[in-house]
């Protein structure tokens, strides 16, 4: 398991400034879940399984938070489509992206890009990394991270 994520960090978000500290004093493990971009297929297909299982989410003492590069208006306009009950984090300069090493040069179409590479990080309810997730493919993965929730 990485040591090298930070164990706080500030981005504003569609809710206002979200603080991981403040999440996890108030007693909440936090899921932080990085993706590529808003409304496109595997983003939107990821989104929404968070989605479906939030509710189990909050009876499992956790909160969800997304992020990615996108702008707040970029933001607000996914959020509302997809009816997301949780906050997405906008990171357009990169700083929390990189503290947490999940900008890759990815292949696309055949070229090489710079992108979010798909991961999830869970802070336990002290702020601790309980565990984390790099390279995620879509399928199951939110019923993964809440399985990893419930066994804190």
């Amino acid at each position: 398991m990485s040591t090298s994520v930070p164990a706080d960090f500030t981005l504003p978000g569609t809710g206002g400034d979200f603080h991981l500290a403040a999440a996890t004093q108030a007693g909440q493990a936090v899921v932080v879940y990085f993706y590529p971009k808003d409304s496109t297929p595997g983003c939107t297909t990821e989104a929404g399984q968070f989605r479906d299982l939030y509710a189990d989410f909050l009876a499992a003492g956790a909160v969800v938070v997304g992020i990615s590069r996108d702008s707040l208006k970029s933001h607000a306009n996914f959020k509302a489509k997809l009816e997301l009950p949780f906050e997405l984090l906008s990171d357009t300069d990169e700083t929390v992206c990189n503290a947490f090493g999940v900008i890759k040069m990815k292949n696309m179409y055949g070229k090489q890009v710079r992108g979010i590479e798909r991961s999830t990080f869970v802070f336990d309810r002290t702020g601790k990394l309980a565990q984390e997730w790099r390279g995620v493919k879509v399928p199951g993965h939110a019923q993964a991270v809440l399985d990893a929730v419930r066994a804190l």
